[in-house]
């Protein structure tokens, strides 16, 4: 999306027909869009207990949840073109305790490694 304002601004921008003032505004708020992604995403940690996955965010608002190791549903690893140029990638872990209790991690480095060590840990749990 901010891909998309910038080069919308940019486009307005080099018009002649006076629409500069709104061009320059799409590209500062698609910087600024930017810019607070990435310092929410700072703001997040994720650690990995003996018997729970757990995940923090601190930057804005503080949440915090915990999921229990042998709760755990699915794993699901997924890379976006960008995240795989850049060696990113995301993995969200689902509970069955409930179908809207998801932890999404975002923008990871290897992202398999991550989601096998969570695997690894959950069988660790149920045995």
């Amino acid at each position: 999306m901010g891909l998309a304002m910038c080069i919308g601004g940019l486009f307005l921008f080099g018009e002649p027909s006076g629409s500069s003032l709104l061009g320059l505004l799409l590209m500062l708020g698609s910087i600024a869009l930017v810019v607070l992604a990435g310092l929410a995403h700072r703001g997040t940690t994720w650690s990995l207990t003996s018997d729970r996955l757990i995940e923090r965010r601190d930057m804005f608002a503080s949440s915090h949840q915990e999921m229990e190791l042998i709760d755990v549903r699915s794993i699901e690893v997924s890379r976006s073109l960008l995240q795989r140029l850049l060696g990113l990638g995301t993995v969200a872990v689902a509970s069955a305790a409930s179908a809207e209790f998801l932890i999404i991690m975002s923008d990871i480095r290897d992202p398999q490694h991550v989601a096998d060590t969570v695997r690894q840990a959950r069988l660790k749990r149920l045995a």
